[in-house]
């Protein structure tokens, strides 16, 4: 097994192993003919050491088992957008690290960084970035871009300026670090996920050309904005064009750039073959390797605190019910959640409620009562008023409103709050009880103060039924925990659940519902039905079903779809050799 030399964390050498062809891959599953590896991975996200949504989850849980390939070979590179008196929770600062980069690094436009361990299982290397002083040179950086690539920052607005400035700091720091740790960038590989960090890839390119680049889009910004928009993706989608509809929805910009890190990127990637389709038709630019979204298997509790958190849960939630609608739950109460991120569309938010209401009315003669749980985080103002006193026995009566657990600063507004008043929802005789939460469930939301993950075991039956979903954590992370899931055909989780699994909840814990352009009522009677038949089971049928849950999650694990992420960065350092060589 041919043998290459690497840096560790503390700057010395260590040997460490090529992939061969023809097997003797350390990950079950890899390809074949992945024949290199890189010596170093840089990976470059707005969400390193910085929770905002999902990618925050592949990144996180994805670090361990790169740990165990390759110890400290990847480092991970993240906005230091924190103060003292604001500190990442989850970064601890180890200024010798990386040769003493912290402080031995020359780098220009007044960036700084802090080095340090992202505190998520594997522990990886993770450098924070301060960015501030690219802003004034952004002018003559997007003039170099254009020139250099053809990407049109002039109708720029908003969040993209921060995404450039960020990115651009990163690929100087990636090249700074490559040089101060002694690799060579032949074996160096810098990953870009999103289009926040598509100028950096752009950037690194034009000033270190011997690092290969790897371009992830979660989600196409103009796919994302044409669902946004209330337009229908799925009816017209072979008649979109990418850039037509980037002047319609004012999205030149970030389009633009997206667009052309995916086309010059050394190796091209998305989570799911649904965006695979999404990039080849609004892109233009086919991934050359799809890379689906893992799980960490230890974020699921033992089975003995499982059972604890699952008590715990149910208690809290069920007192949170009846300290909201002043009614009496029972404990078997059927607990079914959604969750994610606040789009009321494209996370099938307004499916999720409707299909309620058709659970509600099918099951008007059961005696069995039901929760609709609605876990999103939204403009959260403060807890409501007694609601702890009330939850806690030392206050009797309703809460103000009587299906928000927090006050939001934007409820004449908020599309959930604004659905749910309207249904007049939580009456004395309704069989489904709507309770919104919309704040991050990080166990210091001031009602349940528990967290997200702890909280999952509570639960009953969770649903997904999204419009717009590249990937789909959510699900994946019920499963894991073996809560039964309902996901969408248009999800790429909901796709992997059909493409692997005969996708019913006895065999594998997860069921898919279509979705497309005209079948909205259909797919709220099929999530009813779906949900009839989970409320309908025996407590040793509904174990079965958990277990068979938990089974398929284990078919996700990041140990098997790593190899995914092998391919990809073989690819992309034999595309760079063929890049250079071409010059």
């Amino acid at each position: 097994m041919q043998k290459t030399d690497s840096i560790t964390a503390d700057g010395s050498r260590c040997r460490m192993q090529n992939y061969p062809k023809g097997g003797g891959n350390p990950v079950s599953g890899a390809s074949d003919d992945v024949a290199i590896a890189p010596d170093r991975i840089y990976e470059t996200s707005w969400e390193v050491c910085n929770k905002i949504g999902g990618i925050y989850t592949v990144l996180s849980t994805k670090a361990r088992v790169l740990q165990t390939l390759h110890k400290d070979a990847t480092i991970f590179i993240g906005p230091d957008v924190w103060t003292a008196e604001n500190p990442s929770p989850v970064f601890k600062e180890y200024k010798t690290l990386l040769r003493n980069a912290a402080s031995g690094l020359k780098l220009p436009y007044g960036i700084s960084i802090r080095v340090g361990r992202w505190q998520v299982p594997g522990q990886p290397l993770a450098v924070l970035v301060n960015f501030a002083g690219i802003y004034e040179h952004l002018p003559e950086i997007y003039g170099r871009m254009w020139e250099r690539f053809g990407v049109d920052s002039l109708h720029a607005y908003g969040d993209y300026g921060e995404g450039c400035a960020f990115a651009v700091a990163s690929a100087i720091v990636i090249k700074a670090l490559t040089e101060h740790l002694g690799d060579n960038p032949e074996h160096t590989v810098a990953h870009f996920d999103e289009w926040t960090t598509g100028m950096g890839l752009l950037y690194l390119e034009d000033t270190a050309p011997r690092i290969a680049t790897l371009f992830t889009t979660h989600a196409t910004s103009i796919g994302r904005s044409i669902c946004g928009n209330g337009k229908p993706l799925y009816d017209y989608f072979s008649g979109y064009n990418g850039d037509q509809m980037a002047r319609e929805l004012n999205m030149e910009s970030k389009h633009s750039l997206e667009k052309q890190a995916a086309a010059h990127a050394d190796c091209f990637t998305t989570v799911s073959r649904v965006t695979e389709a999404e990039c080849v038709q609004l892109l233009g630019v086919k991934p050359q390797v799809v890379t689906p979204n893992g799980f960490e298997p230890d974020f699921v509790p033992s089975s003995a605190r499982y059972k604890t958190l699952r008590a715990k849960g149910r208690a809290r939630l069920l007192a949170l019910a009846s300290a909201l609608t002043g009614k009496t739950f029972a404990s078997d109460t059927l607990l079914v959640a959604t969750s994610g991120r606040n789009e009321y569309r494209n996370k099938g938010i307004d499916l999720f409620i409707d299909s309620m209401q058709r659970y509600a009315h099918d099951m008007a003669d059961s005696e069995r009562q039901a929760l609709a749980l609605i876990l999103v985080p939204a403009w959260v103002k403060e807890p409501q008023a007694g609601l702890r006193d009330r939850m806690d026995g030392r206050m009797s009566g309703q809460a103000e409103v009587n299906f928000l657990s927090h006050r939001l600063n934007n409820e004449d507004s908020d599309a959930i709050a604004c659905r749910l008043r309207s249904l007049n929802v939580n009456g004395s005789h309704d069989k489904v009880t709507y309770i919104y939460i919309p704040c991050y469930l990080d166990g210091k939301d001031g009602v349940l103060d528990i967290s997200y993950y702890d909280l999952l075991p509570a639960l009953d039956l969770t649903v997904f039924p999204s419009y717009y979903e590249p990937w789909g954590y959510t699900p994946l992370e019920s499963i894991a925990f073996g809560v039964p899931t309902v996901s969408t055909d248009k999800a790429g989780f909901g796709q992997w659940i059909l493409d692997e699994t005969p996708a019913t909840f006895a065999e594998d814990g997860a069921e898919v519902v279509e979705r497309n352009d005209h079948n909205y009522l259909a797919a709220a009677d099929s999530i009813a039905r779906k949900t009839a038949f989970i409320a309908s089971l025996s407590a040793k049928a509904a174990a079965e079903v958990g277990n068979a849950a938990a089974r398929t999650a284990s078919m996700a694990d990041w140990s098997l779809f790593i190899r995914h992420y092998l391919d990809a960065f073989a690819v992309a350092l034999r595309r760079r050799d063929a890049r250079l060589q071409n010059k």
